[in-house]
């Protein structure tokens, strides 16, 4: 059963939403972060604008997510299609290129997150 709480007063935070299960939801905003921050890296360090258009798309809709009780139906949700879509894209550039850096890397943190939300939902 899933919760929903505008303000969170066990964390001290004034607006912390939190919906659902709470460690797959801290595992998700993580990934989230993660996400971004490679996606920016990818423009940054080699010009990519579409790493950080499709890292922001990707951010968004797993925040919707994570935000949307609703889109959780049963133990899989909208969030683990999402991650599992991004998997078959890691492992194409990984496969592609050869390089661990930065496809393999996404690739296991994508897949350690999946794995996460998957044992951890209750």
């Amino acid at each position: 059963m899933a919760c929903f709480h505008w303000r969170n007063v066990n964390s001290g935070l004034p607006y912390a939403l939190i919906v659902g299960n709470h460690m797959t939801n801290i595992i998700l905003w993580i990934y989230i972060v993660l996400l971004v921050v490679g996606g920016y890296m990818g423009y940054a360090k080699a010009g990519s604008k579409v790493s950080l258009i499709m890292a922001g798309a990707f951010a968004a809709l797993l925040a919707v997510c994570n935000l949307v009780p609703s889109l959780q139906f049963g133990r899989i949700g909208l969030a683990d299609i999402l991650l599992i879509l991004l998997l078959v894209v890691f492992a194409m550039r990984l496969y592609k290129t050869g390089n661990f850096m930065p496809a393999g890397m996404m690739l296991v943190v994508t897949l350690t997150t999946l794995a996460a939300r998957l044992v951890l939902y209750k």
